[in-house]
């Protein structure tokens, strides 16, 4: 997996996400620790509304940020995206009210949701072989995980000698590091369709082929159910640590480490296990289990009080290992339904469409945690993971394959598509994405 690294363009990259992604999980666990600091008990709920403030600049932005910077170039918007995350950060140790949270939060994020659906959707286009993309997926999902274990981590360390404050000096050291590295990288310009569109479709294009697809409708649902789990260990884990075990706040670090633990040996053993199972098959098998992880967990704390401190950990990085396998194929789903022009726009649909889920399950986590307790907020969320993980199993269909058969009754005989694949009935078979001569998904053949 590592020989990926060696790519001159994907490696650098590679350090600009990673070294991002540290001061990221820096401000998660700063940002924690602020809001139990201002609210004590009710932090939960604090994060449960920044969270879910989060979510709805993702999801309201992500797609209008595509349409609006389609002739920027791509190092442009990364770069700029960059400096106003750094920016953002340099005022985040002078909060003194839970407001000023939301409030630099929802621009941080506001960034956030330009940069990253950009950053992925460059990625397929540097690495062209498909082993190549899926270690990219892998090492991304690693990358990721410094937020849940390398970030606690080093902040453990840090608050043994220093206020949580200073930690948000390293979420803007993040920023600004990967602003240079980006900017000094040579980046592919996006593959442009000739076709001009309007604004309003280059808004919907993403959303409307991701919808269009089985099987990225059958990730939207999987996207639900690792939302609804992973959104209680986001959320919560500082009102379990610290309220419910009375630990220490560098054990908040350590339960953090754990779910990002499994996650990286997740990653770790994908690129090898997917040459063995299908995408699906791993999928929805990792989303039952975290199911029935989360609901049994949620039933044995109901019962009988808090598991041990030791039996927790174990939880959270197996909860991190089925969280990984269902996020981690992602990107190879969206790479076979787009053609390279409709990259960016479906990155970005997948972008804002799963953190709609996320909209969701965050003040469910926050606010069900407060109002009724955690055990049953983890038993709601476990309900949320099992109807997100059965309604996939229907609809993303078990012989899904690249190439179909389907006609086009709809394109007169002399069409170029039709004389490209020589279909004198109109009836032929290709790689099948949805595009402007295919609109719709085919229902037989």
């Amino acid at each position: 997996m590592i020989d990926i690294l060696r790519h001159p363009i994907y490696g650098r990259l590679f350090s600009a996400q990673v070294i991002a992604l540290l001061g990221t999980g820096l401000l998660t666990v700063a940002l924690g620790l602020l809001a139990f600091d201002l609210a004590g008990d009710k932090a939960g709920a604090v994060l449960g509304t920044a969270f879910a403030i989060k979510m709805i600049a993702y999801v309201g932005l992500a797609p209008v940020a595509n349409a609006v910077s389609e002739k920027v170039p791509r190092k442009a918007i990364l770069v700029g995206a960059d400096l106003v995350r750094a920016t953002v950060a340099s005022f985040l140790p002078f909060i003194d009210a839970v407001w000023q949270i939301y409030l630099l939060i929802f621009v941080l994020q506001a960034a956030s949701a330009t940069f990253t659906p950009a950053f992925q959707a460059i990625i397929p286009d540097i690495l062209k072989d498909e082993k190549d993309y899926t270690k990219a997926l892998s090492l991304s999902r690693l990358a990721y995980d410094l937020e849940n274990l390398a970030s606690p981590a080093l902040a453990g360390v840090l608050l043994a000698f220093m206020s949580y404050h200073w930690l948000f000096g390293g979420t803007l050291f993040g920023f600004v590091a990967s602003a240079a590295l980006v900017s000094i990288v040579p980046i592919p310009p996006i593959a442009r369709n000739k076709k001009p569109r309007p604004f309003f479709e280059r808004l919907t294009r993403g959303v409307r082929i991701y919808l269009a697809t089985p099987r990225l409708r059958g990730l939207l649902a999987l996207n639900l159910a690792a939302a609804a789990a992973g959104a209680f260990i986001i959320v919560n884990t500082v009102v379990v640590v610290l309220s419910g075990y009375g630990r220490t706040q560098t054990d908040v670090a350590y339960a953090f480490m754990a779910f990002g633990g499994g996650s990286m040996l997740t990653a770790l053993l994908l690129p090898r296990l997917l040459e063995l199972i299908s995408d699906r098959t791993l999928m929805l098998a990792s989303g039952l289990a975290l199911t029935a992880l989360t609901i049994g967990h949620a039933l044995y704390a109901l019962i009988g009080g808090l598991p041990t401190w030791e039996l927790f950990l174990f939880a959270w990085a197996a909860s991190g290992m089925l969280y990984a396998a269902i996020l981690t194929p992602s990107g190879r789903l969206l790479r076979i339904s787009a053609h390279a022009e409709d990259r960016p726009s479906i990155f970005s649909a997948q972008f804002a469409l799963s953190h709609a889920c996320w909209l969701l399950t965050y003040p469910i986590a926050g606010w069900a945690g407060q109002a009724f307790g955690l055990s049953i907020a983890m038993i709601i969320l476990g309900a949320i993971a099992l109807t997100g993980t059965v309604t996939a199993f229907f609809i993303w269909p078990p012989t899904d394959t690249k190439e179909l058969d389907h006609d086009h009754s709809d394109l007169p005989p002399d069409h170029p598509h039709l004389r490209e694949y020589q279909a004198d009935g109109k009836r032929h078979r290709h790689v099948f994405v949805i595009d402007d001569e295919h609109r719709a998904w085919p229902t037989h053949g």
